[in-house]
């Protein structure tokens, strides 16, 4: 019997050793803050012990355009159209809770609804009054339940890659969103992280592949490594999805809608881009060649651009306001 306990205790030794020679140790936050804040970084503290990381680029008189990034991404996808555009619009970027530099959230509460109500809090403590919302991904999902929740709130709807659309079957996931979802590998995902399965899960997002750049990768894994960012990813894919119905977006009335897709997008393909457009039939359509699942980073030009051009007829800028005004 002891020969046993022994052997076993051997056993438990090699595996304690073997998993502390994997394990991917959480990054401090202050370190990940000094590595990814920037001078336009601000944390907003909402509810208690609650602080969102929100940057608010831009002329302050101007119309807003709000930005939510997508599933174990952070605000930082949304830096290249902040440089094409925050000269003519002020844009507010935030990390969603279990995100970034915003770290869990108290309540535990991951669903798109909830982080619908994050997106409230801080439109409220911003005091704007009416923004436009965009979101790619997961933050499409979050865009749209929270115009369905604040309609009055929302002057134009910028779905970019949308999670949401009410399909048979979709797109395949990466390898790291499915590895998460698998019930007894979650809780060693929440140790056991190699920046190989971020690389290969970027890899297979993107079809521009500088999209996927080293520098690109390591953001992602350090801040996904931020304390109780991992805990947080794992509560949210246990999450059941919340697509929407046709109906449901009847609701949404006259908003104006662009919808922005990748051609070449793996995990939701052109399909779901025509079901948001046969659901919503008022909206712009715009599918950009050779484009993987992430536009803003991977053709930043010409998303933008198809941005502004939809920006500007829903939401003129001061300069086009003061033009209109002047005498002929």
């Amino acid at each position: 019997m002891k020969r046993v306990f022994l052997g076993l205790a051997v056993v438990a030794g090699l595996l304690l050793l073997a998993f502390l020679a994997v394990r991917t140790p959480d990054v401090p936050a202050e370190i990940l803050q000094a590595r990814y804040g920037s001078p336009a970084s601000q944390f907003l503290e909402v509810a208690a012990g609650f602080r969102v990381h929100v940057r608010d680029e831009g002329p302050r008189d101007a119309p807003v355009l709000l930005l939510l990034h997508g599933s174990n991404a952070s605000l930082h996808t949304w830096e290249p159209w902040v440089e094409r555009l925050s000269n003519d619009w002020r844009i507010i970027s935030l990390d969603l809770q279990g995100h970034g530099l915003t770290g869990p959230i108290p309540s535990g509460c991951y669903s798109g609804s909830c982080m619908a109500k994050t997106v409230e809090d801080v439109r409220a403590r911003l005091g704007i009054e009416r923004m436009a919302v965009g979101g790619n991904s997961m933050g499409g999902l979050v865009a749209i339940r929270y115009a369905l929740a604040h309609p009055d709130r929302v002057t134009a709807l910028v779905l970019v890659d949308s999670a949401g659309a009410q399909l048979a079957s979709g797109g395949r996931r990466p390898l790291g969103f499915r590895i998460a979802a698998v019930p007894g590998v979650r809780a060693l995902a929440e140790h056991i992280t190699p920046r190989s399965l971020i690389a290969r899960s970027l890899d297979q997002s993107t079809s521009i592949k500088s999209a996927a750049s080293p520098e690109k990768v390591d953001r992602y894994w350090e801040l996904l490594r931020h304390p109780g960012n991992r805990e947080a990813t794992i509560v949210r894919f246990a999450t059941p999805r919340e697509p929407f119905s046709a109906d449901m977006l009847k609701a949404l009335g006259e908003v104006p809608v662009l919808i922005l897709w990748g051609r070449e997008d793996r995990l939701f393909p052109p399909a779901a881009a025509a079901w948001f457009k046969a659901a919503l039939p008022h909206a712009d359509l715009v599918i950009l060649d050779g484009v993987g699942h992430i536009p803003q980073e991977e053709a930043p030009d010409a998303s933008a651009e198809t941005v502004r051009t939809f920006l500007r007829r829903h939401m003129p800028t001061p300069a086009q306001v003061r033009a209109l005004q002047s005498p002929a």
